[in-house]
């Protein structure tokens, strides 16, 4: 059993970080400048790596709070379950994010053949396809995997099956990154460095968490206890 739950903690470990890899490729610059419908269709290989990336990331996003569950349930069954739908939503959004973002490259293709013909057209739906992409991404998927991570650091501080420095950078973390998606969601803030300050701490807790994971796994006292 010892064996087990530390094969979980490696794999998950190596989940957080694929996660973090996975986000940071899956950023398309060529979707977010102001000439996106001209840039997208001949960058064609930027935004379709992108898209691949960021379905790697359901992996992911859905694998780190499935595989934690046999373990997390042991202490906290409501958590965890919790954990395991909010993680399960935040991938339904990942791939909404990659339809989106493929829609915005067919968009860009048609503009390419018609030129300024219907110019506003074309403008008023690739901006519609990038709030809605924007919402999806940074706003509903963060929200549903940050909460997902919420859960299980609170999961972490009540057990010790981590030090509880590292359970509370992350409840700490998992918080800002809810005020981030927030205050983006009401346009208070754009996404721009007050954005990726708000962010980056649980980023940060995330990478020490998959290291520690890896290198230490759960705290084997608390995991005997059940």
């Amino acid at each position: 059993m010892m064996i087990s739950h530390r094969r979980s903690a490696v794999i998950t470990g190596v989940l957080l970080i694929a996660g973090l890899v996975t986000g940071i490729f899956s950023v398309v610059p060529v979707i977010d400048g102001a000439d996106y419908l001209v840039k997208a269709s001949t960058n064609e290989n930027q935004v379709l790596i992108g898209a691949f990336f960021q379905l790697l990331m359901v992996v992911a996003y859905v694998g780190i709070p499935i595989l934690m569950y046999p373990i997390l349930s042991k202490h906290n069954k409501g958590l965890a379950l919790g954990s395991v739908a909010f993680g399960i939503i935040a991938g339904v959004f990942i791939i909404i994010g990659v339809i989106i973002l493929l829609l915005l490259l067919t968009l860009s293709q048609d503009f390419a053949k018609v030129g300024a013909l219907n110019g506003s057209y074309f403008q008023t739906l690739g901006g519609l396809l990038r709030e809605g992409r924007d919402l999806a991404n940074h706003v509903a998927t963060t929200l549903a995997f940050v909460l997902a991570m919420f859960l299980f650091n609170c999961i972490f501080y009540q057990t010790k099956l981590v030090p509880r420095w590292l359970s509370i950078s992350g409840l700490i973390g998992t918080t800002l990154s809810i005020l981030a998606s927030l205050l983006f969601m009401i346009r208070f803030i754009g996404l721009d460095a007050t954005y990726m300050m708000l962010d980056m701490p649980i980023a940060f807790q995330q990478l020490v968490l998959a290291i520690w994971l890896i290198l230490k796994g759960f705290n084997r006292a608390e995991v005997s206890l059940k």
